[in-house]
């Protein structure tokens, strides 16, 4: 029966195509298959099907040949990906009731195109169907035709999302649903050519059936949608059968998805699992927490070779062409198994939780390549990513025009070199970068046959490190150091050369969960990136700073969402902002990922207001999306009557799920305030986590930053760090980076000045054993710092030194406080 069909399918979608951002360019064509009342549509395996696809894959410029005869309602929005169809000749409407009214009023369908500004296939579908006029004619005689903008309606594309994966098996961006005037999803796929290619219909003859079927078969598909909505609805709102998880379960959960990925790992090329390649953080996340409880239970060896994987991985990953050397920062990800040519794409959430597991790889390591390529990223993001106010954007698009006046788009030309260009720009130094970077005059993306199966890229380099920096530097009879300038150098003359380039389009909406999740990373590498060792040399693209400028971009980033996304009267958060913010509320991502990054602020060295923001937003967090009987969180707030599913979602993809940052949250609340709030932390996070029961048991790999949630829960009592003294104070950042300079995810650092009234007020209020340990502690001449677990502290240290020799000596000894 469907309900058994939806729940598997939707199981499978969620651990394998969630995480896909769009169609891979080695994916020209969806693979959707219809319901009855059409016969089952079979794709050709993808080998078959590689036609002429790059010829389509150019997209049109932003001055069609349309945009002048046509302008339709999308004009009038402030979504990037709405404006760039506002002069499609369809006649698209945004989502919302006047587009309803109209197809009610019709009696008609309507067609649901959904995707983003930077999505690569969503421009193909957009020059090949929607610019087309003889396409935009059946749409606008027999449908009406709404376009949404994934990235500011995450919540209206989760629904048709999570139809087209349950009932077809795959998903991606564009999403093309059909729909019932009630907004009923009737059949659906992703990106369809115009015409019917390879034994499979194209999108035009998709139209005519459908409109065949509404005059038709139109009660068989209505009832069909109807029944598929609501098996959905109640498969993906599951409740608790307890009210926390069973014993031992946690452990194991952690072990299981450990031992899943181990098996996965790509022990060549590095990374879990094979081409394409995406970078998935919460992966990396889960190996360094359980290397990390391997090696606390006496299991060194297990601890290194988790390690071991990690590290491999991020090199692999920062020499790869995935990685943009001459302007930092990642690409969304690699085609091939050798993290080479990517999907030249740039998305915010990419950036901020890559830059997070560099910098705990260098917490773990002290390898400066990791704090390089965590800097490297993060000055990528002041460079190109923010504005005058503080907003961090959301993406970069992966086509651009190879030339100024070009009317056509190719992905990846602002970013590829062809060898001569090189041997202009560097001059004497070209033979060094050409050798370093595997630059050759026939172009080099081949070292897979993956990499560029269409000669896309003839001629053409993505700059790729293949050999040891010391042994090439060696080689030419050079210090590393100087080697190394060099590089930098010439990175720096590229740079430029490259910024003369027409640029990809810059999606400029401000999305607060993204900026949650960049606000986190600027926060840690404040406090991180000061135990670089002293007189380290940086070559561009990372320029240098001193790392508490890091902290005055997430606090300034912070500050933007506080002003122009949050209302202080209602506490309640909007979406995101571009000219203004947008219609939509804020979503359960939003508040967990925004308040995961004031909690960042606050431990690393920010001051008690954003602790008060974070537990005001966790409060309303709870009364928007919190299923009280049943546990967890939903994703939406339930007040909109268009969005027709509320979903729990679990699944740690390309971005990690609301539940599983919620839950993390959680713990870390529950060690920060005391008496009955943090009693109702608690069993909100117990209770969250038992509605995952068996996706922690059954598919702890979907799942992985759930897997450290559940063990972060199960451990008796987290390792508290308080530090006392005036702040700010050069003697108070140099211990706070001491309490900062180990990596321990089972620890919460909690800093207080007992001069100051506010910070005292907070402290007696939310837990008044930290108030208490405060004023006994508190000397005026010198920061104190207490370390405390299972309710005793180990004596007081007055120095940084000591307080890191503390916290990484297990076996110090305790007395009760």
């Amino acid at each position: 029966m469907l309900k058994t069909l939806v729940l598997r399918s939707s199981s499978l979608s969620f651990s394998h195509f969630n995480h896909f951002s769009t169609l891979p360019r080695k994916f020209p064509f969806s693979f959707t298959h219809f319901p009855c009342p059409f016969s089952t549509v079979f794709p050709r395996p993808v080998n078959s099907c590689r036609c002429k696809v790059f010829a389509m894959a150019e997209r049109t410029s932003t001055s069609s040949s349309h945009s002048l005869k046509y302008t339709n309602r999308l004009a009038t929005e402030h979504s990037p990906y709405l404006l760039q169809h506002a002069h499609n000749p369809v006649d698209w409407y945004p989502w919302g009731e006047e587009a309803f009214a109209e197809a009610r009023k019709r009696d008609v369908p309507i067609f649901l195109s959904i995707g983003y500004s930077t999505c690569h296939w969503c421009h193909v579908m957009e020059v090949e169907s929607f610019e087309n006029e003889e396409v935009a004619k059946l749409l606008n005689d027999w449908f009406v035709s709404i376009k949404v903008d994934r990235e500011e309606r995450p919540d209206v594309d989760k629904v048709y999302m999570t139809y087209v994966q349950a009932l077809y098996g795959g998903g991606g961006w564009p999403l093309s649903v059909f729909l019932s005037p009630d907004l009923k999803p009737l059949m659906g796929g992703t990106y369809f050519p115009p015409e019917d290619k390879y034994g499979r219909p194209g999108f035009k003859t998709i139209l005519r059936k459908v409109k065949d079927a509404w005059d038709n078969k139109r009660d068989m598909i209505v009832k069909s949608g109807a029944f598929a909505i609501e098996q959905l609805s109640e498969a993906l709102s599951a409740s608790a059968g307890s009210n926390q998880l069973p014993d031992g379960l946690a452990q194991n959960a952690l072990r299981l998805c450990a031992e899943q990925l181990s098996n996965s790992y790509d022990s060549r090329f590095g990374g879990f699992g094979s081409a394409p390649k995406f970078p998935r953080p919460v992966e990396i996340q889960l190996m360094l927490y359980q290397s990390k409880k391997l090696e606390e239970s006496g299991k060194p060896g297990e601890a290194k070779e988790s390690l071991k994987m990690v590290f491999f991985s991020l090199q692999c990953m920062a020499r790869g062409g995935m990685h943009d050397h001459v302007g930092g920062g990642f690409h969304r990800y690699s085609v091939d198994e050798c993290w080479h040519v990517p999907h030249f794409e740039k998305m915010l959430y990419d950036q901020g939780q890559l830059a997070n597991v560099y910098l705990d790889a260098f917490f773990i390591s002290r390898d400066i390549l990791y704090s390089f390529i965590s800097r490297d990223i993060l000055d990528y993001l002041r460079r190109d990513m923010i504005g005058s106010e503080g907003g961090i954007f959301s993406a970069e698009d992966a086509d651009s025009a190879e030339f100024e006046g070009a009317t056509r788009k190719k992905e990846g030309a602002f970013y590829i070199w062809t060898s001569k260009e090189i041997d202009d720009i560097l001059g004497e130094h070209a033979s060094l970068f050409k050798e370093h970077y595997y630059v050759k005059p026939s172009g080099n993306c081949d070292l897979s046959s993956m990499s560029d199966p269409h000669k896309e890229f003839k001629g053409k380099n993505v700059l790729i490190e293949r050999n040891d920096s010391s042994a090439l530097a060696s080689k030419l009879g050079m210090s590393i150091q100087e080697y190394l300038d060099i590089l930098g150098e010439c990175k720096k003359k590229l740079f430029d050369v490259r910024a003369k380039r027409p640029r990809p389009h810059l999606d400029d909406k401000v999305i607060v969960s993204w900026n949650g999740l960049a606000i986190s990373s600027f926060a840690k590498a404040s406090k991180i990136l000061k135990g670089e060792p002293q007189g380290t040399n940086f070559n561009f693209p990372v320029v240098g700073c001193d790392p508490k400028e890091y902290m005055e971009v997430a606090e300034k980033a912070a500050n933007f969402i506080r002003r122009h996304l949050y209302n202080e009267q209602t506490r309640r958060l909007q979406h995101s902002f571009r000219n203004g913010p947008s219609n939509a509320p804020g979503f359960l991502d939003d508040y967990a990922f925004l308040i995961s990054g004031l909690l960042d602020l606050y431990e690393f060295g920010g001051s008690t207001d954003w602790l008060v923001w974070a537990t005001e937003l966790q409060d309303m967090q709870d009364e928007l999306f919190l299923d009280r009987e049943g546990g967890a969180y939903f994703n939406t707030p339930g007040e909109d009557p268009s969005v027709l599913l509320r979903v729990k979602e679990d699944h740690d993809g390309a971005e990690p799920s609301g539940n599983s940052v919620s839950a993390i949250n959680l713990v870390r609340l529950v060690s920060m305030v005391s008496g009955s709030k943090s009693d109702h932390y608690r069993q909100n996070g117990e209770h969250l986590l038992a509605v995952f029961e068996s996706r922690l048991k059954e598919m702890a790999m979907a799942v992985p930053l759930m897997c450290c949630a559940a063990d972060m829960l199960s451990i008796p009592s987290r390792k508290q760090v308080v530090l006392v003294g005036h702040k700010p104070s050069e003697e108070f950042e140099n211990m706070l980076a001491a309490a900062h300079a180990s990596y321990d995810p089972n620890k919460t650092v909690i800093h207080i000045d007992p001069t100051n009234t506010a910070e005292m007020e907070f402290w007696e209020t939310n837990n008044n054993k930290v108030a208490l340990m405060a004023r006994n502690n508190f000397a005026a001449d010198k920061v104190v710092a207490l370390v405390c677990q299972s309710f005793s502290c180990r004596p007081p240290v007055s120095s940084p030194e000591s307080l890191q020799h503390m916290l990484s000596n297990k076996s110090a000894s305790s007395s009760v406080v």
